[in-house]
């Protein structure tokens, strides 16, 4: 294959690869030992980064006093990505046609350590994850995510062993480590699980009934925002925030918020059956901090507020409700209600003239739930006089 082929097909690589990650060259290894004749040692890699999903090795044996004729990432320059190595038969021959000696070796690579000293000691294989029992003088080959030699990086050993009982050999091992951008960010399979396990267990997932679109909504803020190294890192307190804060975007995102308010509407309304005071606390924090109150949650607090007899803060919040919807008549109905407990008779019956005909729900009239909160209301000693009043106008 002359140098123009070679140099085509180089180039067919650069425009057709994937641009998902690079060959990270400053944490390459080369190392260059001297093995004894007959002997075995083991090479420890520079640690390969999170990221990894891919590396490339060549080992080269030299004779006495000779140099390679380039270095592996010099030669990975001109090929972009793993898939120009191993589609291409020019990049192989482009990675091992360097200067070799005569000399042989057999190597083997293992991902864990007592495995690689056993190879060390006894010239067991057993725990290798990668062998090769040919012997060779030049070899280059890429090893990709099917292999377990990436099963525990960053740690790996190249355990070689001479093949020259007479001379020593000089050998040089070079291992450079194509890095995934997104596989870089560390979020792995358990990585992603401990954030799932965060997410159930936030306040927004306790009250839903269906939450798996949440749950992924959470995961790819969390992963989107911070590398999984960047995560482990925050203090509690800012993870605290972190999680309370992706909640609510999450919320958002999934498209969930709807349902998610129907679910918080009703545990504001249980709350405030015992606790007035931190209902209202809570649904403040929602509208005021969290930013994801609606007009229903403002007549609500309107109507936390009526029964808790803080009538100006009641008509406040019920009129903007009434600002963002009006033709809800369900909260007019509560601010007919504000206007006939502060002795404006006249501007409650007015509004009940105009809506009592009509029905606040599907089969919810506007006079039985006129006559439902009236009842309600006198329980909790609302004031009561002029309910007789509208009462019999309706009827």
């Amino acid at each position: 294959m002359n140098k123009v082929i070679i140099l085509a097909i180089l180039f067919s690589f650069k425009t057709f690869a994937q641009k998902d990650g690079y060959w990270d060259k400053e944490r390459a290894t080369s190392k260059e030992i001297t093995l004894s004749a007959g002997k075995r040692t083991l090479i420890k890699s520079e640690d390969l980064p999170v990221g990894t999903t891919e590396f490339i090795y060549r080992i080269t044996v030299l004779d006495e006093n000779q140099k390679l004729s380039s270095s592996l990432v010099s030669v990975l320059k001109a090929i972009p990505d793993p898939s120009g190595i191993s589609q291409g038969a020019a990049g192989a021959i482009h990675l091992t046609s360097t200067i070799a000696g005569s000399d042989k070796c057999t190597y083997a690579l293992f991902s864990n350590a007592d495995a690689a000293n056993l190879f060390l000691k006894e010239a067991k294989l057993d725990g290798a994850c990668l062998t090769d029992k040919e012997k060779v003088n030049k070899v280059a080959r890429l090893v990709s995510t099917s292999s377990t030699c990436l099963s525990n990086i960053p740690y790996l050993w190249f355990g070689i062993e001479s093949q020259n009982w007479v001379m020593n050999q000089k050998i040089v091992l070079e291992v450079v480590p194509w890095i995934d951008y997104k596989a870089s960010r560390g979020w792995d399979k358990e990585a992603k699980q401990e954030i799932l396990g965060l997410a159930e267990k936030t306040e927004v997932a306790k009250l839903l009934e269906f939450k798996n679109k949440f749950l992924i909504a959470f995961l790819e803020q969390i992963t989107s925002k911070y590398k999984y190294s960047e995560f482990k890192q925050l203090l509690p307190l800012e993870k605290t925030k972190l999680i309370e804060s992706v909640s609510d975007e999450s919320i958002v995102s999934s498209g969930i918020l709807t349902d998610y308010l129907k679910l918080y509407n009703t545990h504001i309304r249980t709350l405030s059956l015992l606790k007035p005071e931190a209902a209202i606390k809570e649904l403040h924090q929602l509208i005021d901090i969290r930013k994801l109150g609606k007009e229903n949650e403002y007549d609500l607090l309107g109507s936390l507020y009526l029964r808790t007899k803080q009538y100006q803060k009641a008509e406040d919040w019920i009129l903007k409700a009434i600002s963002l919807n009006k033709n809800e008549i369900k909260f007019q109905l509560h601010l007919a209600h504000v206007y006939l407990v502060t002795d404006r008779y006249s501007e409650a019956k007015e509004i009940h003239k105009k809506y009592k005909d009509q029905n606040i729900a599907v089969s919810t009239s506007w006079i039985n739930a006129t006559k439902q909160d009236f009842e309600n209301m006198e329980k909790i000693g609302l004031p009561s006089d002029n309910f007789k009043k509208i009462l019999r106008l309706l009827d």
